[in-house]
């Protein structure tokens, strides 16, 4: 049975034709459904409203007023303190490659080719041990240990991952 145009006749108070509301009533009188939205809607037409007290709207709107120049005021403290917290980290990271700059050409070359044959030999170092460890691990480790462990890394990237769904997924209102 379809219920749409019904659900949408009894719940946004519009006025009616003749033909709509001989089927909206045929429709009520056979569907336990919209008689309850229909019932729902009569009680809650029936109740009386309350009217909010004298000043309401001008106090409501002097505190909208001021709660939004308090939110502009955070917003632009918040932004100065992230710029200049940023400005200050750039600075501290930059200032032995900004120093070393004005520094003579050949000082600071030689600098740049140092670092570069550090990290070089630093990232062969780790391959070496790396390759070895890899190598050497499983002999040590019995292989059940192994299957226990990945399967507990595993639960854990599934914990996590399902955390971050759940963080990230919004839920959708009505």
């Amino acid at each position: 049975m379809n219920h749409r145009p019904f659900e949408d006749w009894l719940l946004d108070d519009q006025p009616l034709t003749p033909q709509q509301k001989r089927d909206l009533q045929n429709h009520v009188m056979n569907c336990s459904s919209c008689a309850a939205i229909a019932e729902s809607n009569l009680a809650l037409h029936a109740i009386r409203k309350a009217q909010p007290a004298v000043g309401f709207t001008e106090r409501f709107q002097t505190r909208l007023v001021e709660r939004r120049r308090t939110q502009r005021w955070q917003q632009i403290v918040g932004t100065l303190v992230l710029v200049l917290g940023g400005l200050g980290l750039l600075y501290w990271l930059a200032s032995p490659i900004i120093l070393e700059a004005f520094r003579s050409p050949a000082t600071w070359i030689t600098a740049a080719v140092g670092y570069f044959l550090f990290i070089l030999t630093s990232i062969q170092v780790l391959g070496e041990v790396s390759t070895i460890v890899l190598r050497v691990l499983p002999n040590f480790i019995p292989p059940a240990i192994l299957v226990l462990a990945a399967l507990i890394g595993g639960g854990f990237g599934l914990l996590w991952t399902i955390s971050i769904w759940r963080i990230a997924h919004v839920p959708r209102g009505v």
